[in-house]
C-alpha cells in the first residue's frame, strides 16, 4: 500500500467525517483519500499524484515541432 495513495474499499460505504457529517457512496468500490489533498474529500480524486512532465532526451535539441533554433516565419503579403 502506498502511504500517499488511496485506500480501496468495497462499497456501498458510509463515512463519518471529523465534523460529524455522514457521507455515502453507492459505488461497488470506493477510493478513500489518505493524503487530504483531494478536492472531493473523503473520496480520492488522485491529487496525491505528483505532476511531472516527461524528460526530453539530452541529445536532442528538437522539440515535438522540430528544431528550436529556427527563425520565425514572417508574413509576406504583396
Amino acid at each position: 500500500m502506498d502511504p500517499e495513495g488511496p485506500v480501496l474499499i468495497e462499497g456501498p460505504v458510509e463515512v463519518v467525517l471529523d465534523d460529524g457529517t455522514l457521507v455515502r457512496s453507492q459505488r461497488f468500490q470506493v477510493a478513500l483519500c489518505t493524503c487530504r489533498r483531494s478536492r472531493t474529500y473523503p473520496w480520492c480524486d488522485t491529487s496525491h499524484r505528483k505532476r511531472t512532465r516527461p524528460a526530453q532526451s539530452p541529445s536532442s535539441e528538437d522539440g515535438p515541432r522540430g528544431p528550436t533554433n529556427r527563425a520565425p516565419v514572417q508574413n509576406r503579403s504583396m
